[in-house]
């Protein structure tokens, strides 16, 4: 199994329009037909004007040939792609391999933060390794989400999404954790297998699978 996670960045005031289209002709035409969707979120923070939408697939040769059939979809090319195209700024994509199984929680109104950190050159899988050593722990503050591996384009990053039910719960885990002596020994093996660390914080549209 593999997942793909897609982040479009909108050229300024055009999300609105974007999230129209989607929710009432991309999404219908598209379903769960050509790869399952497991999320769609707006960003919150950062870079703004943009949406976030993680897909499963079965391997890379599922996916394509689903996109190729998705591709050959008149009313997914006339109807959608052609009205979308111009508000889109760029398409950036994430080839992943899942470490967890992918648990949103239940119930609506969640906020989600996706955190992605490059390692040390092939580094990925040892810190994969202490991190899921270290799940009980963390999990005790917060729940997970997801934990991938990306294999491309970046092969040493990790990611890893959080769930929380509003953004002051979230800083009350994230002062929880850091108090956590288990954690700060995670920190002492893993961290400096980083050069890089970056997170951003993202909300569900009204037609994501993930409240």
């Amino acid at each position: 199994m593999i997942h793909e996670l897609r982040t479009y960045t909108f050229h300024p005031g055009k999300l609105p329009g974007y999230l129209k289209i989607a929710e009432e002709i991309g999404r219908p035409i598209r379903g769960n037909d050509y790869g399952v969707n497991l999320g769609y979120w707006t960003s919150e923070f950062g870079r703004l004007n943009q949406i976030w939408h993680l897909w499963e697939y079965e391997d890379l040769n599922a996916r394509e040939a689903l996109r190729v059939k998705l591709s050959q979809n008149k009313d997914w090319t006339g109807q959608y792609v052609a009205k979308i195209r111009e508000l889109i700024q760029r398409q950036d994509i994430r080839i992943m391999a899942p470490h967890a199984d992918f648990t949103p929680p239940q119930g609506d109104g969640n906020v989600y933060e996706l955190r992605y950190y490059r390692t040390q050159t092939g580094r990925a899988g040892e810190w994969l390794g202490h991190f899921k050593d270290i799940m009980p722990v963390r999990e005790k503050y917060s729940k997970n989400v997801g934990i991938w591996n990306t294999q491309a384009p970046q092969p040493n990053e990790v990611v890893h999404m959080w769930a929380y039910d509003s953004l002051n719960a979230r800083a009350d885990a994230r002062a929880k954790v850091g108090a956590d002596k288990d954690w700060h020994g995670f920190l002492a093996k893993a961290g400096s297998l980083l050069v890089e660390m970056n997170s951003i914080v993202l909300t569900p549209t009204n037609y994501s699978p993930a409240k």
